[in-house]
């Protein structure tokens, strides 16, 4: 057989299903290790027209041992990545480290793992768990700005393990849980589709339809979402991990924005987990962020819990310099309005419906401090709630005093986030030096 003759392995041909018509050019396609082939495949090409960088793990060779010259090959991707400000794909499929390499392996990995970090924030990474990502490759997996899993693949850091990866997907470590490899694929072309190349260039603007209702009174936070979004366009992020709060990557008008919205509940913990992580990654790549906030306030339970994802929420949105516009849909109570829709974080415009609730208590408790005396008079307690939500926590008393500032009804939100995305798009803001916030 010619030395020209290339291998046709299934992580070959993982890697050529990701590009557009299967056309690739790989990168050190004859290189060898000392005990023969090197375990991974590696290639640039084209997603919907973005070029990308991209490795396949091969479990078919050494059982997709990770070697240093496989480390070697991968940290070149990296390496090619960072130069040219293109994302990275890497698919995971392999039974673990060569042990014979003992120390030498162990240095290849932190290569690997200082050339990721290198790029994080930089250019988009997104890990593909085909088959088995288990230690430290599952670290460096995870490192990646999105996961997507296979359903039946093995993703865990300590093996051995019964963690699968829909379990995986319930605790948050996975972004998008397909059912087979094809459909992780289709998710991942669908993500970087609606992703700058890097953090210095702008997402693509498409041509778009309208969706197919406007947003109305009572709605889910997924409902207003949808309604708010191009038609077809919505890719909800950790769906499987604390339902309460939703973050998705769609288009508004054709321009790429992060979706947080959340659902009337008050914020638990893994709710400002998911948010802040979410929130850090669209300011990475200066994605706009809509909030859509109706939260009663913060979780009662887990205190301590409660305190340091708040912190780090907080944090998030304070320190975020990407377009950032919030909607108070439902109620926004006490903390809950402070850390996603207050002056304090930073948000560059706030908006309400005309039926929201702006309050630093709970209406209940709200009205047993302040009503007290008519309650003792026997006053009725749901009229009382209802002149509080009317009076003191409407939106109109936080617009009078300029904490929000627009008030309308539901059906206009789509039309009034394109105008605010339209003239946030120039937004500029310069922040103080400093290496890196510490929450």
């Amino acid at each position: 057989m010619s030395e020209l003759a290339i291998k046709d392995t299934e992580a070959r041909k993982r890697l050529v299903s990701l590009f557009d018509d299967g056309v690739m050019t790989e990168i050190d396609a004859f290189a060898k290790s000392s005990n023969g082939d090197v375990e991974v495949t590696a290639g640039f090409g084209t997603v919907n027209g973005a070029p990308v960088y991209a490795f396949s793990q091969d479990v078919t060779v050494n059982g997709g041992a990770v070697s240093v010259a496989q480390c070697a090959k991968i940290k070149k991707i990296y390496d090619l990545a960072s130069k040219t400000g293109c994302p990275v794909v890497g698919i995971y499929d392999s039974n673990g480290m060569a042990l014979k390499e003992g120390f030498e392996g162990l240095s290849a990995y932190g290569d690997i793992v200082k050339a990721s970090t290198s790029v994080s924030g930089v250019v988009p990474q997104i890990s593909i768990i085909a088959g088995a990502a288990v230690g430290t490759t599952a670290l460096i997996a995870d490192m990646a700005d999105v996961v997507v899993a296979v359903k039946d693949a093995d993703f865990y850091v300590t093996a051995p393990s019964e963690v699968t990866a829909e379990d995986c997907a319930k605790e948050g470590t996975v972004d998008i849980l397909a059912d087979d490899f094809d459909s992780a694929v289709k998710a991942v072309r669908d993500i970087i589709t609606l992703m700058p190349s890097n953090n210095l260039s702008t997402p693509p603007v498409y041509d778009f339809a309208e969706p197919a209702s406007s947003a109305d009174t009572g709605a889910s936070a997924a409902e207003i979402i949808s309604s708010t979004a191009d038609d077809g366009s919505v890719i909800e992020l950790k769906s499987m991990y604390a339902q309460n709060c939703i973050t998705a990557l769609g288009t508004v008008a054709g321009s790429t924005v992060g979706f947080v919205g959340f659902n009337g509940k008050s914020v638990c913990p893994s709710g400002a987990y998911k948010a802040e992580a979410f929130v850090k990654f669209c300011d990475a790549f200066n994605i706009p962020v809509v909030t859509l906030l109706s939260a009663n306030g913060l979780r009662k339970e887990r205190e301590n819990q409660m305190l340091i994802a708040s912190a780090k929420l907080t944090a998030a949105y304070a320190t975020a310099t990407c377009p950032k516009i919030s909607v108070i849909t439902g109620k926004a109570v006490g903390a809950a309005y402070i850390i996603l829709a207050g002056r304090g974080s930073n948000a560059d415009l706030v908006y309400a419906w005309d039926t929201a609730v702006v309050s630093p208590l709970d209406t209940k408790a709200a009205v047993a401090f302040l009503y007290n005396d008519r309650l003792a008079k026997g006053e009725n307690r749901a009229d009382l709630e209802k002149e509080y939500e009317d009076s003191l926590a409407s939106p109109f008393t936080a617009a009078a005093c300029g904490a929000i500032d627009d008030v309308f009804v539901p059906a206009q939100t789509r039309a009034k986030i394109i105008a605010a995305l339209d003239v946030l798009a120039g937004k500029r803001e310069t922040t103080l030096p400093r290496k890196h916030s510490v929450k």
